[in-house]
């Protein structure tokens, strides 16, 4: 055994390693140019979700491995999450868990070496894939590995990092497919798939999809050959597949439960491909867009491109063989073109922006094919390989010149179409060459570096393409505010034994929570409590469409109370009765609500009534078991407006204002004017008439020389004039700006009003409520509390709802009945009684069990494939 390793490595080390390490040191100085480096205080990796999104993820599983909060369920997210479905698809893969070796501060540098890990492997599995796959020089194994590696899928996807692992594990994946068609032996094909399929369960269903297609691709190539090995194959899949339920299992439950309903076909053809794509997105550093409007990623190097037409080109290679791969290459083009197979790809689900996020298959496809053809390449074939040069010299002039004032691709740019021509004559002379002059190792390496020279070109044009649409931030924007919003928070942990919640009013993001290891409102996720979300929307919170994102800016002081909002953070005074100022660090201020209620709150069974508590009012009412109007509405005095050309119009009864900008690059300036009467909480009520097709107009209020920035169509609609002793007259600023002339991006709003709330009305309500409060202690998964009734009554908590929850009174498991689907409420019987909420994700225990059966099934498989081997019977009936 030790002789063999250290042959392998004596002879295959050097190649390996540079699989790994070339497109590392590619990608370090691609990033290095646009100023992405470790400690770099100019730019960070953050581009894109990596800054909302996987920066706060990946703090919050060092908070989890560190103690902090639990495995299965996280309070500081939007209320409340099952935190294993949550992993399923953010955190999973082999690799997270290196996360321990950083604090939260250094999340982007983490990030930084994460992406390049993962790139790294994504070359090294390839050339593992490779090097058994196809019979070629050593070299040649290391150029297809670093073409791969650094394809502009991966690149122009990278700041969705746990997307990459699908990329490691798919070359496995096929390479454990060929082993059990070749060789009988399902291990790697086993371990690949369990590991893929733990890691991440979306990106796990495309590549389980197109292996079960290459698999039967490459069966039908050689039926009489491969028609045996059908039963290995769908037991090893179907065993990984069962014990990977572990993940899988909880988050599909998790998925039904909160409503994730299939996508609605609207059309027969993709909306944003047109005729040239396969051909532009072939061409060297092209990058068009990864939002709405994109097409796929499809590039993996231009030598790899030749060798797979080759491929076809050659006689060599069987009719049978080359019709069987076509078909499947023909599958992927017409699925970029045809709606329903694009969706299909994807779950049945329309990516928000980050399209086709198959393409990947169809580069990965593209170079195994190229290594096959490669392999049949021998110098008497020059003539072909120049035939095919100049056929893609053609194509690519045609295209160019087509498109040339074609607007929709207007993002092929001169330079890549030259540089594209420039590599193609640069292999061209290179296997020119390599066909005139025997023995001449060099030219291998003179290869793998014009390979590696085309990949950095590439890359630069990918990372730079991502540096303009959606940047590489600054580290200021993430670590800035991270020590003073660290220490506020610790205050209020030092301050409290019971449940709280608290909010960022100048929020670094959306899950902030996350990160510092608050429980709030805001959320902005895939992985989401839909049914809770939808509800926070009905009381004010802003939530829409598919409920990604849910926000805490612009509500009411009742929603404060009733959410257990007990602190706010701001860099500016939060402009709220019953805040007051107990702490500052830094730019920011710490206040307290004195008018927060507990986490849970004693009610009767009127709370489950059809058409009962729909709003925050009538909510507060019935848990206060008062009957008031909080608020008064009147009037706004428009005083001056700027840059701005105004239309009233009626919408069927509603009064609508349509605000156009008379510059489009100038924002909108409005000054109003409101009378406030004396003790009372004014808003100025701001509403959409339709946020599905609002633009993303940004707001900034100005009250007294305070202002708050916020997108118009992701938060609440009440925007806050602050409290006021003593009746007064209101001035207020209004800058509208993010405007943009192309969209139409008119800002059509109802005819803004003022909302006073009445706080003497507001505190009776509070108070009456608190009378009836029920501090839960919450810990981990877990949440209790000790009540003692006279009379049964309805134990009311702003916990949202999930099937994962258990109730126990008394020790004793009791049903949860379901109220609106959205938040924990449990009837209570007179008398004293200890209550207890568990959390554990729905189906994780059906999970383990398969886990574990399935392993074993699969170790027991693996020892009756041994003792068969070894009877002669079943070696002569295989035999023969």
């Amino acid at each position: 055994m030790k002789k063999k390793i250290g042959s392998f490595i004596k002879t295959q080390g050097i190649f390996i390693s540079l699989s790994v390490v070339l497109p590392v040191i590619i990608m370090v100085v691609v990033y290095a140019k646009i100023g992405v480096y470790p400690g770099s205080e100019h730019r960070t990796i953050l581009a894109s979700d990596a800054f909302s999104q996987y920066s706060n993820f990946f703090a919050s599983l060092n908070n989890v491995f560190k103690g902090e909060q639990s495995i299965f369920y996280i309070w500081n997210s939007s209320m409340g999450l099952n935190y294993w479905a949550f992993m399923a698809y953010y955190l999973g893969g082999i690799f997270s868990p290196l996360v321990v070796f950083f604090n939260n501060l250094q999340m982007p540098d983490f990030l930084y070496y994460l992406t390049l890990l993962k790139i790294g492997c994504i070359g090294g599995a390839f050339w593992v894939f490779s090097a058994q796959t196809f019979r070629l020089p050593k070299w040649s194994h290391v150029i297809l590995s670093v073409s791969y590696a650094l394809m502009s899928f991966t690149l122009a996807y990278s700041e969705i990092i746990m997307w990459l692992d699908a990329l490691m594990y798919l070359p496995l994946i096929t390479l454990g497919i060929h082993r059990v068609m070749d060789k009988k032996k399902p291990a790697l094909l086993f371990i690949s798939y369990f590991l893929l399929f733990i890691s991440n369960f979306y990106m796990a269903f495309m590549v389980g999809i197109f292996s079960f297609f290459y698999y039967f691709t490459r069966l039908f190539t050689d039926r009489e050959r491969y028609g045996k090995s059908i039963t290995m194959y769908f037991i090893t899949s179907l065993l990984a597949g069962g014990a990977s339920m572990v993940m899988i299992l909880p988050t599909i439950l998790d998925l039904r439960n909160n409503g994730e309903a299939l996508s609605t076909i609207t059309r027969l053809k993709t909306q944003t491909t047109g005729p040239w794509d396969l051909v532009i997105k072939n061409m060297i550093g092209v990058y068009d867009s990864t939002k709405l409007y994109s097409t796929p990623f499809i590039y993996v190097g231009l030598l790899g491109l030749l060798f797979c037409l080759f491929f076809f080109l050659t006689k060599k290679i069987p009719r049978q063989t080359k019709l069987c791969f076509a078909g499947l290459l023909i599958v992927l083009i017409v699925s970029f073109y045809i709606e329903p197979l694009n969706l299909l790809w994807q779950g049945l689900h329309v990516p928000n922006m980050f399209n086709f996020r198959f393409s990947f298959l169809f580069s990965f496809l593209v170079l195994t094919l190229a290594g096959y053809g490669w392999e049949k390449y021998e110098k008497e074939d020059f003539d072909q390989l120049v035939t095919l040069v100049l056929g893609l010299l053609g194509a690519y002039l045609v295209v160019r010149l087509l498109t040339n004032n074609d607007g929709k691709y207007s993002y092929l740019s001169w330079f890549s179409f030259v540089l594209t021509l420039v590599f193609l004559m640069f292999y061209l002379f290179s296997f020119f060459f390599i066909k005139k002059i025997k023995g001449q190792k060099w030219l291998g390496a003179l290869l793998v570096l014009i390979v590696c020279l085309e990949a950095g070109l590439n890359g630069y044009g990918i990372i730079n393409g991502i540096a303009v649409e959606w940047h590489y931030p600054s580290r200021s924007y993430y670590a800035d505010p991270y020590e003073s919003i660290e220490t506020l928070v610790n205050q209020t942990k030092e301050d409290n034994t019971s449940f709280y919640r608290m909010e960022n009013l100048n929020p670094v993001s959306a899950n902030d929570g996350f990160n510092y290891g608050y429980s709030g409102i805001n959320m902005f996720s895939s992985i989401r409590n839909r049914h809770s979300s939808y509800y926070l929307n009905a009381l004010g919170y802003r939530s829409l469409g598919t409920n990604l994102n849910v926000r805490y800016a612009n509500n009411t002081l009742l929603m404060d109370s009733l959410t257990a909002i007990k602190y706010n953070m701001a860099r500016e005074d939060v402009l709220k009765f019953g805040y007051q100022k107990i702490g500052e660090h830094g730019d920011f201020s710490l206040y307290e609500n004195k008018n927060a209620l507990p986490l849970g709150i004693l009610t009767d069974d009127g709370i489950y009534e059809d058409g009962a508590v729909e709003t925050q009012a009538t909510l507060l009412n019935h848990l206060a078991e008062t009957n008031e109007d909080f608020f008064t509405f009147d009037d706004l005095e428009l005083v001056s407006a700027k840059n701005v050309d105004i239309e009233k119009d009626k919408i069927n009864v509603t009064d609508v204002v349509t605000y156009t900008p008379q510059n489009w690059d100038e924002p909108i300036e409005l000054e109003w004017a409101v009378d406030v009467p004396a003790k009372k909480q004014a808003y100025v009520s701001i509403y959409p008439v339709d946020y599905f097709t609002f633009g993303i107009p940004v707001i900034k209020l100005e009250v007294d020389g305070v202002g708050y920035e916020s997108s118009v169509a992701e938060t609440g609609q009440y925007y806050s004039l602050g409290y006021h002793e003593q009746a007064k007259k209101v001035t207020f600023k209004m800058t509208i700006s993010n405007l943009r002339e192309d969209e139409k991006d008119v800002f059509q709003i109802v005819q803004p009003d003022a909302a006073f709330l009445d706080t003497d009305k507001f505190v009776n309500a509070v108070e009456k409520a608190k009378e009836k409060g029920v501090d839960l202690e919450v810990t981990g998964r877990r949440a209790t509390a000790e009540v003692d009734l006279d009379e049964d009554q309805v134990l009311f908590t702003s916990i949202p709802y999930d099937k994962g929850w258990k109730a126990y009174i008394d020790g004793k498991r009791v049903d949860i009945p379901t109220f609106k689907q959205a938040l924990l409420t449990l009837p209570i019987s007179a008398g004293k009684h200890t209550v207890e909420f568990v959390f554990l994700p729905e189906g994780l225990i059906i999970g383990v069990v398969l886990l574990i059966l399935c392993i074993a099934g699969f170790i027991g498989y693996l020892w009756w494939l041994k003792q068969k081997a070894k009877d002669p019977y079943w070696k002569d009936s295989t035999e023969e």
